[in-house]
């Protein structure tokens, strides 16, 4: 019966001392960590181990349970992953253990307004990128592809599929830009 500890933070310049030490405090004797965005658990190389690893009777312990997951569907299904393995999930800074009733119904709590602020950012990023484009400061992606050179070599009888290949460019990509000259 081992008692494991997972740490993450969303981006490579946050720190991850502060939940590593309260992990270890916890009697944590296994800390894995990662600095990876918690919206799905697919790229989560560490998270990933422990779920393989851990076995009936051990203990997964986190800070928050926003560092496990973003969104109600991924707590569930890890939530759902621990329980068939036998293992319990603890939080250091929240009242959570799976072991008991009132820990299972604070953490569907905690994962439905944790997904609930997941998607207010979200709004709020969209709504901040329409303002920036109705102000004309957000022009999106700047274009990689050469209208003029796709032109040219069209107009020398290369076909879109060589021309793709020599400018390093999808195919569709090729036809979007003959379809637009088309049309202008």
């Amino acid at each position: 019966m081992a008692i494991y500890g997972y740490a993450r933070v969303s981006t490579i310049d946050q720190d991850l001392a502060i939940q590593e030490a309260a992990l270890k405090t916890a009697g944590c004797t296994v800390i894995r960590a990662e600095k990876k965005s918690g919206s799905t658990k697919q790229d989560r190389k560490e998270l990933n181990t422990l779920l393989e690893f851990m076995r009936d009777g051990d203990s997964l312990v986190v800070t928050r349970v926003d560092r496990l997951a973003r969104s109600v569907g991924d707590l569930q299904d890890i939530v759902r992953l621990l329980k068939q393995k036998g293992v319990t999930l603890k939080a250091t800074e929240q009242p959570i253990d799976t072991s008991s009733a009132a820990g299972k119904a604070f953490l569907d709590m905690l994962g439905v307004f944790a997904e609930f602020e997941t998607n207010l950012r979200r709004e709020r990023q969209m709504e901040g990128i329409a303002a920036a484009k109705s102000r004309g400061v957000y022009k999106g992606r700047k274009p990689h592809v050469d209208v003029a050179e796709i032109c040219r070599l069209r107009s020398e009888g290369i076909g879109p599929t060589d021309i793709a290949k020599r400018l390093s460019i999808g195919r569709a990509s090729v036809y979007r830009a003959l379809r637009e000259v088309a049309s202008s």
